[in-house]
C-alpha cells in the first residue's frame, strides 16, 4: 500500500489530497481564490501566487488530518508541475520540493493536463485502466487553458489529434459571461443564467465544423476555435442591447442559452467525430468545463452503442489536488522520481506516452 500526496497550485485553486494506490480518494482539501479575482473579472496571476503562498501549508495539514495520517505516513509527494500559469505553479512546487526534502520524501512532477485525464479514474477499483476493451480511448480535456482532443492506446502511446488554435472553450465561456457583465467565474454562471432559456433561438457560429458552408482543411478536422463564437456574441450584444447597454432579461436567457449551445455543439461533434474515426471504444470527459449539465447531457444521450462514456466526477473536473496524487502513485509505483531541481512550465509540452500504461 502506497500513500501520496498532491499538491495543485497550476491556477487559482490551492489543492492538496491523499491517495492511496493511485485511485482511492482518502482526503481532499481546497482553498478557492474566487472572490479574489472576482473584482478583477479573471485571475491575476501574483494575486494568485500570494494566495497559494497564505494557503498551502493549512491545506496541506487539512488533507493530511482528514485522511487521519502524518507525513510519517505518506510514501511520496506529487504536485502539479505544469502547464498553469508560473507563479503559481512555482509556490506550489516550492513548497512541494521543501516538504520532500526536509522529511526524505520521494518529489514527482505531475503534468496537470495528463492529471485531468486520469482524474476521471479516481474512486474506481483497480482493472478499468487495465482493460484492453477499454482502447483506443479517445479523452477531450477542456477547460479555461485547454481544449483538446487526445487518443491514447493500450500500452500508453498517445497523440494530440487537434486543439484549440486560439481561444479555449472555458476561456470562451469566462469571455462571454464577461461581455455579458454575468461575473466571474464565467462557466457555472452561464449554465444558471441559459436555464429555461432557448438555445435555438440564436445561431452563433461553430467554427471549423464545415456548418457555415467552407470546405474544412483536413489539418483542422479535430481543432477547435472559439474566438469567433466570442466576437459574434460581442455583436449580437451591440444589436440588441438596450440604452443601458444590457439585453433584456428574457433575451439574456436565450442569448446565454444559445451561446452555450454553440459551445456544447461544436466539443460533441468534433469529438464524436474523433470517435468514428479512429474507433474509439472509450470517451473520457475531463477538464473544468466537464463540469457543465448540458455538455454532459449531450455526451450522455450521442455517445453511440458499444463506446463506453466516462465523465469525471464533478469534484475531479475542476482543478484538485486527488487526480495528481493519483497520477503520482504510477510514478511512484514505477520508482520514477524527480530531481529536486525540477522547473515548473506554462505551456502543455507534446505528449507521446501516459504515465499511468506502459511500462
Amino acid at each position: 500500500m502506497s500513500l501520496i500526496l498532491g499538491i495543485e497550485s497550476s491556477c487559482d485553486e490551492t489543492a492538496a489530497a491523499v491517495v492511496r494506490d493511485g485511485y482511492e480518494v482518502i482526503s481532499a482539501s481546497v482553498a478557492s481564490q474566487i472572490a479574489k479575482h472576482a473584482v478583477h473579472g479573471g485571475v491575476v496571476p501574483e494575486l494568485a501566487a500570494r494566495e497559494h503562498l497564505v494557503a498551502l501549508h493549512p491545506v496541506v495539514e487539512s488533507a493530511l488530518r482528514e485522511a487521519r495520517v502524518t507525513l510519517r505516513d505518506i510514501d511520496a509527494v506529487a504536485v502539479t508541475q505544469g502547464p498553469g500559469l508560473i507563479p503559481a505553479l512555482l509556490v506550489g512546487l516550492s513548497f512541494a520540493k521543501g516538504l520532500a526534502m526536509g522529511n526524505h520524501l520521494p518529489l514527482i512532477g505531475c503534468n496537470h493536463f495528463i492529471a485531468h485525464i486520469y482524474g476521471a479514474f479516481l474512486d474506481e477499483a483497480h482493472g478499468v485502466l487495465e482493460n484492453p476493451a477499454t482502447y483506443p480511448l479517445l479523452a477531450l480535456v477542456v477547460s479555461g487553458g485547454h481544449t483538446s482532443l487526445m487518443l491514447i492506446e493500450r500500452d500508453g502511446k498517445a497523440r494530440q489529434l487537434g486543439c484549440t488554435i486560439d481561444d479555449a472553450a472555458g476561456e470562451a465561456l469566462d469571455k462571454g459571461a464577461k461581455l455579458l457583465g454575468l461575473g466571474y467565474p464565467g462557466g457555472p454562471i452561464v449554465q444558471k443564467t441559459a436555464e429555461g432559456g432557448d438555445p435555438a433561438r440564436f445561431e452563433f457560429p461553430r467554427p471549423l465544423t464545415g456548418a457555415a458552408g467552407k470546405p474544412l482543411a483536413p489539418e483542422n478536422r479535430y481543432n477547435f476555435s472559439f474566438s469567433g463564437i466570442k466576437t459574434a456574441l460581442l455583436y449580437h450584444v451591440k444589436k440588441h442591447a438596450g440604452a443601458d447597454g444590457k439585453l433584456p432579461p428574457e433575451l439574456l436567457r436565450d442569448t446565454v442559452a444559445s451561446y452555450q449551445e454553440a459551445v456544447v455543439d461544436v466539443l460533441v461533434r468534433k469529438t464524436l467525430a474523433a470517435s468514428r474515426d479512429f474507433g474509439a471504444k472509450t470517451i473520457v470527459v475531463a477538464g473544468g468545463v466537464a463540469c457543465n449539465s448540458v455538455l454532459r447531457e449531450r455526451f450522455e444521450k450521442l455517445v453511440p452503442p458499444g463506446v463506453n462514456l466516462r465523465l469525471a466526477a464533478r469534484k475531479y473536473c475542476t482543478d484538485n489536488a486527488a487526480m495528481v496524487g493519483g497520477l503520482g502513485w504510477h510514478f511512484h509505483h514505477r520508482r520514477r522520481w524527480s530531481p529536486l531541481d525540477i522547473d515548473s512550465y506554462a505551456r502543455l509540452p507534446q505528449i507521446t506516452q501516459v504515465p499511468f500504461l506502459g511500462e
